[in-house]
């Protein structure tokens, strides 16, 4: 009797649930600093300043990472998703700088769920090259 093993994620795969995790749990400080921030605590502006900047550089490691899924497992979907999220986080970032706070919050918001629904999607069905039996 021949047993089939069930399809395991990549190591590309792995490294883009690394990262969109890190990007996940990183963006999910960005409205509890706010809050403090809101809340008449000044030193939440630091801590909201400091997040953003992680967030963004994570979300840019993600790009890179999700380039490297697109060639080693042909998927393209990947990318396309982190670019536009990622992109929506930079206008999100020069707004938030700019203190355009009508763009700047529900951007935030949008961003978040973005990121969370991500990170659902990387680490709910194996990540495996293209046509390698997943279709």
């Amino acid at each position: 009797m021949l047993t089939v093993a069930p399809p395991r994620t990549a190591p590309t795969g792995w490294m883009l649930r690394a990262v969109a995790s890190a990007h996940a749990l990183a963006i999910a400080g960005q409205p509890v600093f706010a809050g403090v921030y809101l809340s008449g605590d000044y030193a939440g502006l630091s801590l909201h300043t400091a997040g953003a900047d992680t967030v963004t550089s994570i979300g840019y490691l993600q790009v890179i990472v999700a380039i490297a899924v697109w060639v080693r497992l042909r998927r393209a979907l990947p990318f396309l998703t982190t670019t536009a999220v990622v992109a929506a986080e930079t206008v999100q970032y020069f707004a938030g700088l700019d203190g355009t706070l009508w763009l700047h919050l529900p951007l935030g918001v949008t961003t978040v769920v973005a990121v969370v629904v991500q990170f659902i999607d990387v680490w709910r069905r194996p990540l495996l090259r293209k046509g390698a039996g997943d279709d």
